[in-house]
């Protein structure tokens, strides 16, 4: 971990910082309870990818805007995305607050807390935020766009194109790579070339870095630093966080391709225990503080997870709201 201090935070920001990260762990853990136990269809998980999400989240401003991918949990229960509304989405219940309950788990959308809506194609949701962001400068507004995708996204053509359009014109955007070094089953070996794919902002006209995406001090530094470039005018910002996919790709994958080995090493690198570990040692916080945010945030998952299953599903009249116009080719 770098030294708190030098990024200008206190212990009580460390101790709100691990406390985002410990509900997103609560939540994503709850979930795949939920699902091997046949009550919801799908969870993509955000375990060992914590640090990174709320280290930015908390460099963030009132205003800011974001574009989260699938993997995202942690950032935007961070940022105002409650238990509540993200159990309502995944069991596909009425109350979904991005869809009604018509889309799958994990495509964020909240408007008064600056979630822009996501789609199914990896990286478009970074042409979302850098639209916000050219917005923004056109407009004057002390504002910036964020973005974030895996490393395996940073390969398509949207993720190129809309860099390039952020470094023409200097806009306030950052984009997050959360580098987890696997697009699926395929390792990074097998992605890219490049050493570093924060390299790759050269190209664009963007300043760019690589941090350790286990450490949310760093993160926090590296986005509290973009933004601050941002609304100085001096262009958007590539962060690349090494990150740990704790988990497989999906509930549906099968990742016997990472050895067991691997996933050890994986486990141990685990970021919500390092955290911990560097607060106990740094005797910012102590067991009986962990101890209490743990059975917080278990009864808030609880209730959470109550709550949505005892809610109603859509109502089959509602199929086509907000797909067609006049609520469907059946509405003469």
């Amino acid at each position: 971990m770098i030294d708190y201090q030098s990024a200008q935070l206190d212990k009580e920001d460390l101790k709100a910082i691990y406390k985002g990260m410990d509900l997103g762990r609560k939540i994503d853990e709850r979930m795949w309870l939920l699902n091997r136990a046949g009550k919801i269809p799908f969870v993509i998980s955000c375990q060992g990818q914590e640090a990174t999400q709320v280290g930015a989240a908390y460099a963030l401003e009132k205003g800011d805007v974001t574009a989260p991918y699938y993997r995202d949990l942690a950032l935007v229960t961070y940022l105002g995305m409650t238990p509540l509304e993200t159990m309502y989405s995944v069991f596909g219940k009425r109350d979904d607050i991005s869809s009604g309950g018509k889309q799958m788990p994990s495509h964020f959308s909240k408007k008064e807390i600056g979630i822009m809506s996501q789609g199914s194609s990896v990286a478009t949701q970074l042409l979302h935020a850098i639209g916000a962001a050219l917005t923004f400068k056109m407009d004057g507004t002390q504002q910036v766009a964020l973005s974030t995708l895996g490393e395996g996204s940073s390969n398509q053509g949207d993720f190129h194109e809309g860099l390039n359009f952020v470094g023409v014109h200097k806009l306030p955007f950052i984009c997050i790579i959360e580098n987890n070094q696997y697009a699926i089953s395929v390792s990074k070996d097998l992605q890219y070339g490049a050493e570093r794919l924060s390299d790759r902002a050269k190209g664009y006209g963007m300043h760019g870095v690589t941090v350790d995406g286990n450490d949310p001090i760093a993160v926090y530094q590296a986005v509290k630093e973009a933004r601050t470039r941002a609304l100085n005018g001096e262009g958007g910002t590539l962060i690349e966080a090494m990150c740990t996919r704790l988990t497989a790709h999906s509930s549906d994958d099968d990742d016997r391709y990472r050895s067991d080995d691997i996933k050890a090493a994986d486990k141990a690198s685990d970021c919500n225990k390092l955290f911990k570990e560097y607060l106990l040692a740094e005797h910012i916080a102590d067991d009986a503080w962990f101890e209490d945010i743990e059975q917080q945030h278990k009864a808030i998952v609880n209730d959470a997870t109550k709550q949505a299953e005892a809610a109603p599903y859509p109502d089959a009249s509602e199929t086509y709201t907000h797909v067609y116009e006049q609520g469907g080719p059946f509405n003469a």
